[in-house]
This record gives structure tokens, sequence and C-alpha cells, in this order.
């Protein structure tokens, strides 16, 4: 028989899950399926202590953690630490609703208030403590913060702040364990007294209290309007009601919670709820008590012991670790099996079958047990036995799984693959319609299958291909486009399909034999071929193939994707090298792209082997190079904003050092290199990009960028605004940050320096002024003697220039008087040459005088008149004139001529005379009464007594002289 007390349970049991299916607020948003992503914080990254015992979020979404080594503080880019006054460890956080944040270690307690670009200055509040015997060695291990008091909470009592003064509460010699604060009511648990409510300054035991004793309740979470759960140690869960009478709470989750030891528990939203415990990371539940998510070491977290628990802005959920801090994004839509120990390797094709999840990979064929996408998964893979080597494809025919292979082609019967093809490398099935044929292409061609219905058997290789086929399109009832990377193939079959040949082939066309194909696909019932410039289409009547240039442009960069997944008749997964887009048609034929759902996943798969699988409902199974990700897609678009992004440093590029302004946000001069760095407490798998613009220095918005600051430098003094802006990667962008600085003039610029430069400038200008004097004065001099030095030079051109003209005179005068005297030399010369002509002339006549009888005259008788005639020849009285006349006329010319030739003989001074004069040789010799051979001789040897060289004129060498 059932007693009242078991059947008020069940009742009760009855009532809660009527409440829990007709809850019109109550929807399964956390995918229970995969891992959420988990982002990790080593300590070598926030640069402190391995503990985080606590942590707490402020409005604008920074995160702080209580650690070993102070107080943190992550502002979505940076991390900073805050040690407390006496370097304690920080064991609890909390922040009020003024901003304050308030932390507490040993033997210390205190608030924090923020300064600009997140710095914090520290208000100790032990001070107020009276009574100091105990406290130097108490922690604090929880904050309360209510609206106008504070609970620093340790284990033996509570200190309350309240209108600046410090109180003390305890338990009347019962120690505490933790206090736990539900909307506006606060409990205490006494050990070994159980629970107590907190009103009116008094502790006041719980109604239900006993069912709880010595069960060490870690938190009290929100349930319904009127029922609060509370979560123990090691005993799972219970409810507690409005009148604090309390029932255990038998659900699934509590067997794993109990064994996990909770620690701590949060609240997420729509009835979900995360612990976290010591054992084993972070457990989350839904309001039915299942298990929807369990994160720990095996999956993501740095270690299993969950210290502390918060939830963000964004609905992550951030755990404080014995070692690390990590973010678990449990509202995203993506979650995650990772295969960390390597043991899958990158998944090629994924299918469900009966109940179990097969993925193929580089590997072979893995399966799990699959519970569906409203049960919790906890995914194990095991490798199918004789699947080893490279899996290309899956499909199900009737009730067989088939798997193209690089061995061949197999089925699963038991368990096991058994081989129904050797034709090796199956990478892709297509049915043709109409038949019961199925086509592959594989390594070597071209194969058929037949299907029953029931079985595929392997039918026949076509003889007619002999290349590879990655691609299968059929294009009507008997013919197919067939392909690979280099080229594509139509393809014509007999009646029967047992015959094929090849109709055409795009080596025959001058745009696509230049092309890398990567495809062939249906876009609203339309065959395209993808390549590496753009899709193409075939014109059936031309037999040609062109470009889909509406196609392309309307795709933009897409045009170049290797891969397109069908979604639904008008959407479509475009994929190029691992970015992936959704593409939808509307009815007018316009395409809405959306490149940013999938984001995350950039870089995570293999390219040209990106495998989208459809699972239900607008869930999609994507492969990656270490796993695989499970994608939600929902058309209704997230309402959120993103926070305004943060001025976080500034620092001075030049020392490196970082700036702190005044409150003024004045900057001295010397701080022009400055480096601003921004930050956004916005947290997710995908980076956040910033735009900056600052007015006076650049002229528009900068390119978006992931880089979190900016350097500007040589900036002048005066006021300056820059204004940021972020962005996710949905494309949604924050409202603008704007932040005002002055750079101060430099020390040059100030007042006293200008006052400093005027008096300068006045002197400067005295002295330019006395200067400028003195120098006119100089000028005016310089002028004068100047004028003075070109009148004496002046005059001595003058007179240099009339005794120039003198002596030009007198030249010319000796010249006309050295003509004349030449003159008289020549006629002179020329006398005495018809002188002896002359005489010679009557020699001869004498010669011939005969006396009167006809005879000749006797020597005897001619004797006195030859020697007459002899004498004239020798007299030396015209030569001495002459001589005379020709120094007189040639300045010393034998004078100078012996002094340098000191062997010549009178008979060579004539010579070198006559020669002077330019006489001819028969001149000469008539004046030296010689014969024209004896001057000839005489020439000769004066040549060689004035050592002249036989390509010397003679007589120019004495004119010389």
């Amino acid at each position: 028989m059932i007693t009242k007390k078991y059947s008020n349970i069940y009742i009760f049991w009855f009532c809660s899950i009527l409440f829990f299916l007709m809850h019109p607020g109550y929807c399964q948003t956390i995918i229970p399926t995969g891992t959420p992503f988990v982002k990790q914080y080593k300590k070598d990254q926030y640069k402190a202590g391995n503990q985080n015992w606590s942590l707490a979020v402020d409005k604008d979404g920074r995160i702080y953690s209580a650690n070993t080594e102070g107080l943190l503080q992550f502002d979505g880019q940076y991390w900073r630490i805050f040690p407390l006054p006496n370097h304690s460890t920080v064991r609890s956080v909390a922040i009020g609703k003024d901003g304050k944040i308030y932390t507490g270690g040993r033997g210390e307690f205190g608030y924090w208030t923020s300064k600009p670009f997140g710095n914090l200055t520290y208000h100790s509040l032990s001070k107020l403590v009276q009574d100091k015997t105990y406290f130097p060695n108490e922690e604090i291990w929880k904050i309360i913060v209510e609206d106008q008091r504070v609970f620093f909470h340790t284990f033996s009592k509570s200190y309350i702040w309240e209108n600046n003064r410090i109180r003390q509460l305890t338990a009347k010699g019962e120690p505490f364990l933790f206090p736990h604060q539900l909307d506006n009511k606060l409990f205490f648990e006494q050990l070994p007294s159980g629970l107590h409510e907190f009103k009116q300054d008094k502790l006041i035991p719980v109604k239900g209290k006993d069912v709880l004793k010595d069960k060490n309740v870690l938190a009290i979470l929100p349930f319904d309007a009127t029922t609060s759960l509370i979560a123990t140690s090691r005993n799972g869960l219970y409810l507690m009601k409005a009148d604090g009478s309390i029932l255990p709470w038998p659900v699934p989750a509590n067997q794993l919670l109990s064994q996990s030891q909770i620690n701590n528990g949060l609240y997420l939203y729509d009835g979900q709820y995360a612990f976290g415990t010591i054992q084993n990371g972070v457990i989350v539940i839904n309001k039915n008590g299942q298990v929807i998510q369990h994160i720990n070491k095996n999956n993501g977290l740095q270690n299993n012991t969950v210290l502390s628990i918060v939830k963000d802005n964004q609905k992550n959920i951030w755990v404080g670790l014995d070692n690390g801090i990590d973010r678990i994004e449990i509202n995203s839509p993506l979650s995650f099996y990772t295969d960390f120990v390597g043991k899958i390797g990158t998944v090629y094709t994924s299918i469900i079958y009966q109940g179990k999840i097969y993925l193929g990979t580089n590997k072979g064929l893995f399966s799990s047990e699959w519970k569906g996408l409203n049960n919790y998964n906890s995914l194990n893979f095991s490798q199918i036995p004789n699947s080893n080597g490279q899996v290309w494809a899956l499909a199900i025919f009737g009730d067989e799984l088939i798997c193209g292979h690089n061995d061949g082609t197999f089925k699963l019967v038991n368990g096991r693959l058994e081989k129904i093809s050797q034709i090796t490398g199956g990478w892709i099935f297509k049915p043709i319609f109409g038949t019961k044929n199925i086509l592959q292409g594989n390594y070597t061609g071209l194969s058929k299958f037949s299907f029953d219905g029931i079985h595929l058997q392997f039918v026949q290789q076509f003889a007619g291909v002999k290349e590879p086929v990655r691609f299968l399109a059929q294009k009507d009832n008997h013919t197919f486009w067939i392909g690979d990377w280099g080229q594509i193939q139509l393809l014509g079959f007999d009646a029967n399909f047992q015959q094929a040949n090849i109709l055409f082939s795009s080596k025959q066309d001058s745009i696509a034999s230049k092309r890398q194909f990567t495809g062939i696909y249906t876009l609203e019932n339309n065959l395209v071929f993808a390549t590496d410039s753009g899709f193409l289409q075939f014109d059936n009547i031309v037999k040609r193939f062109s470009y889909a240039d509406e196609l392309n442009t309307a795709l933009g960069t897409y045009k170049n994707s290797n891969k397109v997944i069908p979604i639904n008749t008008n959407s479509y997964w475009f994929i190029q090298k691992t970015k992936i887009a959704k593409v939808d048609f509307d009815s007018k034929g316009k395409l809405h792209i959306d490149s940013n759902l999938l984001s995350p996943l950039q870089d995570r798969m293999m390219n040209n082997y990106e495998n989208i699988l459809p699972i239900e409902n607008q869930y999609y199974l994507i492969g990656l190079d270490d796993g695989f990700a499970i994608y939600r897609h929902s058309d209704k678009s997230q309402k959120y904003r993103l926070p305004l992004p943060q001025i976080a440093q500034l620092i001075n590029l030049t020392t490196g050092q970082v700036i702190i302004p005044d409150s003024a946000f004045k900057l001295s001069s010397s701080d022009n290199n400055l480096r601003i760095s921004f930050s956004s407490p916005y947290y997710s798998s995908s980076p956040i990009q910033y735009q900056y613009y600052l007015e006076g220095y650049s002229d528009n918005w900068s390119e978006w960028s992931e880089t979190a600051y900016q350097d500007f430098t040589n900036l002048p003094y005066g006021k300056f605004q820059i204004k940021i802006r972020a962005k996710d990667n949905m494309g949604l962008v924050s409202e603008i940050q704007t932040f005002s600085f002055t750079i101060r003039y430099p020390w040059y610029l100030s007042w006293w320096a200008k006052v400093f430069y005027t008096l300068v400038l006045i002197t400067l200008i005295y002295l330019a002024y006395i200067f400028s004097l003195q120098q006119e004065r100089k000028r005016q001099f310089q002028i004068r003697r100047k004028w003075l030095e070109e009148k004496k030079i002046a005059l001595e051109r003058e007179t240099e220039q009339k005794e120039k003209d003198w002596i030009k005179l007198k030249n010319q005068q000796l010249e006309d008087q050295l003509q004349l005297k030449n003159k008289e030399l020549a006629n002179a010369a020329l006398n005495i040459v018809y002188k002896n002509e002359m005489l010679n002339n009557l020699h001869d006549e004498l010669k011939q005088l005969k006396d009167a009888d006809g005879n000749k005259l006797s020597s005897d008788e001619l004797k006195k008149i030859n020697k007459l005639i002899d004498d004239a020849h020798n007299d030396d009285r015209d030569w001495h004139i002459f001589e005379r006349s020709f120094n007189e006329s040639h300045e010393n010319f034998f004078k100078k001529l012996k002094q340098e030739f000191p062997d010549l003989v009178p008979n060579d001074l004539k010579l070198c005379a006559y020669l002077r004069l330019n006489m001819s040789s028969k001149e000469i010799a008539s004046l030296l009464n010689i014969s024209t051979r004896g001057v000839e001789i005489r020439r000769y040897r004066l040549r060689k007594k004035l050592g002249i060289p036989t390509d010397k004129n003679l007589s120019e060498f004495l004119m010389e002289r």
C-alpha cells in the first residue's frame, strides 16, 4: 500500500512533468550531439596562476577571474592582472549594479573601480573590520552583492558591508558552507544544521532543511515561478517549493552528476542548466533532467576540475579550472565531434544508417551509435572490420549500405564489409532515371550496377571509357556527362545500357579545353559545369561551351566554387576551397548569398572533398579534417547587439611604454607616435574585425581587419577624435565608439616659451638693425673704395693703352725702318752683285780684246788690269758697310750667332747673312765670287756646323735667330 508521503511525491512529479510538457517557453536549443566549440585560455596566455576560483562578467561583457596571483581581467583581446595589496590569492569576485568589482582573498577584501582603458583602482574595506583577531587568516570564498549591502563570506562568518561599516554574521558557533542568492532571497547552509534563509537580519531554518542534511548544497537555481532547483555535491538534484519544502528530483542525470561531484551550477536559458564538477568537467541538462551535453577533458576542456562557472552576455559558458580558463560556446549553432587522438582521420563522406552514424575517412569506415538529434549522443566510433583504406562514398540502396572504397565497392553485411566489385576507387554513385541501373564513377572509368530493390549487384565496366570518372550527371534518357578534373565528356548509351560511346569531349572546345573542371551540378533544373575560372554552360545546338556570365556575376567570388551541394529546390551550399556560402535563388532568379554561417569551419576541411550531409529538419553534418561538425540552421535571424568596442591601451611606439593619460585625456607632445589598441568583449569562434577612422589624420574609414590595434606616427599637436566599430562573422556591425584625446603643445610652444621667443625676436630685430646700419656704412665705404679702385684701374688701363699704342707705333716705325734697312741691305747686296757681275763681264771682255792687228792681248798686258779687277772683287769695304748695316737691322745677328756657334768663320757669317736675307744661291755666288756649286758646298758645311737636321730649312733656321 502506498503511503501518504510517497503519494504526495508522485503527485508532485506528475504535476512537474505535466508542466514541462505544457510550458510554452520550453524548447531545447542546445545541440545535444557533438560538443560545443571550446576555446582554451592557458596560463601562458593570461600570464597568471593556474587556479581560477571565481568568475564574473560586467555589464560591458568583460570577464573577471579570481586567480591565484590576483584579479584577472579579459576584454576580448587582452588579459591583465591586478594583484591585491597583500599579494594574496584572490578567492572570489562579484560585480555590483554600480560597476564596482568586489574581490576577496586571504585577510583582505574590497572593491575596484574602473578607470579609462580598463585600468582599475583598488579600495580596501578590510580596515573597517573591528575584530581582527582571526581575520588575517580567513579567506573570502564567496561574495553576494545586493542593492545596499555586500556579503564577504568565509567558512566561519560573513562580513556585511553596509553604510560604509562592517558587521559580522555568524551561525551561533556553527561553520558555514556557501551562501546562495536567488532572486531576492539569500540562503546560507550551516553545518550541520542545514539550509537557512537570511531574512530581517536573521537566519531562519528552511522548512525542508533536514532533507538536505549533510548533502552540501553547491547551487540553488531558478526552476519555475514557485520552485527552485538545488544541486548537492554527491547526492544529485532536489526541488524546493516556495514554502520551503524540499523533495528529491529523480531524473536521469542524477547518477552522472553525483559521480562527478557537483561544485557549482548555472541556469542557462530555455530551461537548461550547466553544472561544473570536481571530477568530470561540465554537465548540461534540460528541464527534464536529461543530459544534453557533457564537456570534459576528453572533448575540449583543459582539465576536469571546474572551480567556477559563469555565463557571459552572449550566453557562452565560462569555466574557471584548476588549470586554466575555458569558454564553451553552448549557444552556437555549431557543435563538434573532434578526433583528438587521430584515430578516425579526415572525413570524406558520412551517412546515418539503421541507428548508427558512419564516417568514411582516409583510414577506413567508422561507426557509432546514433540516438537522433533530440537525445544526448555520447559518440564512440569504432572501425568496421575489413575497411582499412580510403573511403570515397557511402550510399544506401534499399536496405543495404554501399561503400565506394579505394580497393573496390563493398556492402555492409553483419557489421563487416563484403566486396561486390573489384573495380578500385568508387567515387560516385548515380541512379539512371527510369531504370533499375546504377552508374558508378571510379579510378579506371565507369561501372554499371543493377538494383532489384533489395540487392545491388555489379554488372559490367564499360570498355569505351578508359579514364577516371569523378563527376556524373544525366543529361537525358540515354546520355550522361562524365568527367575528371582534366576533361568533361558526353557519353551516349544504347537502349539497354550495355555499350557506351563518347559523343563529345571538352578537349574539342576552345574554352573548356583550357579549364580545370571541379564538378557537374544541376542548378534550378539547368546543368552547369564548375571550373577554376567560373561556371560553364553547354549549348546543345552549336555544341559549344560558354561562360554562364549572369550566374558568375551574381555569385561574385563564389563563381570559382569547386563544389555545389543542394539543400532544396532553390537553396544550395556553394563551397570554394573550404569557404562555404548558402546561396538562395528567389522567385525572380536573384541570388542571396550568406558566406558567414559556416565561416568558423573555413580551412578545417579537405579541399575538393568537402562533405555536407543533411541530417534532419535544418541540421547538417559537415566532414572536417579531424572529425565533423553539426550545424543547426535557423531562418529566424538572431536579434542581438554587438557591444561597443573599447580602447584597450595607448602605447608610445618610441619607448614601448603604456601611456596613462590624465583625466582630460591629454597626452604629452612626445607621445605623438602612438599605438591605439582595440578590444570588444564579444566572444566567438570567429574573430571580430575592426574598422577605425581618426579625424584629422585619416581620409576615410579603414579596411576591416582582425588586427586589434593601429599605429599612428608623427601626430601633430592638437585635438583628435578616433572612431571605432566592430563586426562579427555574421556581418553585424556595432555602434561607433568615439574617443577624443589631445596631444599637448611641445614645451617649445608653451606661453613662457612664446614670451621668451618674443624677447629674443625683439633683441634680434635690434641687433639686426645695428648690424644693418653697420653693414650700410661698410657698404658705402666699400662702394667709394671700389669707385676709387675702378677709377685708378681705368687710369692705369688708359695709360697702359697709350703705352701700348706708343709701343705699337714705335714697333711699326721700327718695322718700317727694318723694312727700309732690309731694302737698303738688299739694294746694297744687289749693287755688290751688280758690281761683281760688271767686273766679271769686264774681265770677260778684256779677254776678247784684240790689238790693231786683230790679235788678242798678251797676258802681261792683261795681268795689271786683272789685278785691279781682283782687287775690286776682294775689296772688303762693301762687306763692312753691309755688315754694319745688317747688325743694326738685325740686333747684332753676327755676335749672337758667333756666341751660339763659335766654330763659324767669317765666310760662314757672310753666308748666314745672305741666307738670312733669303737670297738665292746664284746671288750669293756672285757676292762671294764663287760658283753656284761652291755655294751649295758651303751651305752643306754650314748646316753641319750649325747641327741642323736634314728636314729643317737652313734659311728658316737663320731667320728665327
